[in-house]
């Protein structure tokens, strides 16, 4: 009929797809999946406020509804995502930046609908913050005690970010909290060692760092340390890193990567790159244990150019073989719940064997 009205007609947008009102049309959204969102987002006015303010994001959290997609970047400035669900490869828009940025250590972290990469220009710090909601990079965020090779983890909006060294390379004890809702920072009290090259995770509600270099002598580090939100204090774990076999033998500490760490349904796993194992740490004994094999391909170079990471109930591992000339990604799965070890091929494409940076969104 002429004068029926569709979820594209703009003659009463506000209630999104009209015929059954606002919160129903809401309640379906927030089932689809995100790949649909920009699609959705193009068919009015309504719709795409609804997506680009983050409200729709807002309202999955509350409801618990997660998708987990992957971020990395195996070329400088280039970023690609990819979806586990729908076996998507999703190319980001460049990055815009100097020729500074581009060539300095980089850290990313994936909060909220943010993804952040750390880099320096000059003697300054920089924050690069890509928006899911807009698909567009920007720059300007500062944190309060600009650093790098810090450790970070994120729990929905909020992120931690904790050691690493400052613009005069002195190692850090301190330690932030990111409110991506809100876009501040908040500092926290100092850790009880300081450290840098250390990795992060979330466990149980509470943040762990892991690792990392420290002292004097700039040692590796085997303790860890658990930071409580609820009585914002800190607790040091010993023997919590998982110490890669190459990094005994007498090598400069800087030439191993941080240790390779992810936790999924609340469990510690780690990645050993020297012996292609995959360890799992007893938090009641304090002490880790060999439970198989990382993938056949998942080459690295001391643990450079491989991503170990959780995406929702499974672990990933990207990386590939190094090869001369064009190589190419391979995205592999375990769902630690449904026994030992065995690898899932989600997808490959055609791309830089060596992966610089990763970070896995759930929004």
């Amino acid at each position: 009929m002429a004068n029926q009205r569709h979820a594209g007609d703009n003659s009463d947008s506000s209630s999104l797809i009209h015929a059954i009102g606002r919160d129903i049309s809401i309640c379906c959204l927030l089932r689809c999946s995100r790949s649909d969102y920009g699609v959705i987002a193009s068919l009015n006015q309504s719709f795409r406020s609804l997506i680009r303010s983050g409200e729709l994001y807002r309202l999955r959290r509350q409801c618990r509804v997660v998708e987990h997609w992957v971020y990395f970047s195996c070329h400088l400035l280039e970023w690609e995502a990819f979806d586990p669900y729908g076996d998507r490869w999703m190319h980001l828009p460049t990055m815009p930046s100097n020729e500074l940025f581009l060539f300095s250590d980089k850290e990313s972290l994936a909060v909220g609908t943010e993804l952040l990469v750390f880099g320096k220009e000059m003697m300054s710090q920089v924050i690069y913050s890509y928006s899911l909601l807009t698909n567009t990079w920007s720059s300007g965020m500062s944190m309060n005690a600009p650093r790098c090779l810090f450790g970070s983890a994120s729990l929905g909006e909020i992120a931690i970010l904790a050691g690493g060294c400052d613009l005069q390379g002195n190692i850090l004890s301190s330690a932030e909290l990111y409110n991506s809702e809100s876009g501040t920072w908040e500092t926290l009290p100092r850790m009880i060692k300081p450290r840098k090259m250390c990795s992060a995770v979330f466990m149980d509600k509470k943040f762990y760092v892991i690792g990392g270099i420290g002292g004097r002598e700039s040692k590796i580090l085997t303790c860890g340390e658990e930071y409580n939100l609820d009585t914002r204090t800190w607790s040091e774990i010993p023997n919590m890193s998982p110490v890669g076999a190459a990094r005994e033998v007498g090598m400069p500490a800087t030439s191993g990567a941080p240790p390779l760490v992810a936790v999924v349904n609340n469990e510690l796993y780690a990645a050993g790159y020297a012996d292609m194992e995959v360890r799992k740490y007893d938090k009641g004994n304090r002490r880790w244990k060999t439970v198989g094999r990382l993938p056949e391909r998942a080459d690295s170079m001391n643990g450079w150019g491989l991503a170990f990471r959780a995406c929702g109930d499974r672990l990933i591992v990207i990386g590939g073989p190094r090869t001369m000339g064009e190589g190419f990604i391979e995205v592999n799965s375990w769902i630690p719940s449904s026994g030992p070890p065995q690898w899932n091929l989600l997808g490959w494409k055609k791309s830089g064997s060596f992966v610089y940076n990763c970070a896995v969104m759930g929004c």
